[in-house]
């Protein structure tokens, strides 16, 4: 198991975001020493989705998206759920919190319906990721590889495609930022 211990790692999630795709690899973080912090543009709790059709568990909201600065987190953890990603991706506050935490090459592990959340902060083109088979369109007019994979390490970012790849996910989620705490596997890029 990664030794996580002090690594600090922001949440990014908004009400829709999809239950298993947020609390699974948390508490795989968690278990690794890892403190996870749940950002999102609301304050209070957040309310899960179970496959966009029912409603799951509510999460506490740690900090505002707006304002956070990407010097408090060592990585980015994005999770999917359809409405989740879709309000995520038009706020300007994660838009630019995604583009500094790029630019510093700090890790990004984003699964199923999150990579919109990339591909409306201007950071695809030229990089390789998976998604739910449905944003592949979106992901290749952006300038990215797309690819049907269970997971996608492209330098800094790990993308996965749906909730059963979750287990991967985390194992391959673990390793990178464990990596990157040795300084390895960073790719900075502008």
């Amino acid at each position: 198991m990664a030794d996580l211990q002090d690594f600090r790692v922001a949440a990014l999630a908004t009400d829709g975001f999809e239950e298993s795709e947020l609390l699974e690899p948390m508490k795989a973080l968690q278990d690794s020493g890892a403190q996870v912090f749940v950002l999102s543009p609301n304050q209070g709790e957040i309310q899960a989705a179970v496959h966009d059709t029912e409603k799951g568990s509510k999460v506490k909201v740690d900090r505002a998206i707006n304002g956070a600065s990407t010097r408090d987190y060592d990585a980015a953890l994005i999770p999917g759920g359809t409405v989740n990603a879709d309000r995520m991706r038009t706020e300007p506050g994660l838009q630019a919190f995604l583009q500094a935490m790029q630019k510093e090459g700090k890790p990004i592990a984003v699964i199923c319906h999150g990579p919109w959340e990339l591909v409306s902060a201007g950071l695809v083109k030229g990089r390789s990721l998976t998604s739910f088979h449905t944003l592949k369109d979106d992901i290749v007019n952006a300038g990215g590889n797309w690819r049907d994979e269970e997971t996608v390490v492209d330098g800094n970012w790990l993308s996965s495609r749906s909730p059963k790849d979750i287990p991967a996910f985390n194992k391959a989620m673990l390793d990178l930022f464990a990596s990157s705490r040795r300084g390895n596997g960073a790719r900075p890029q502008a």
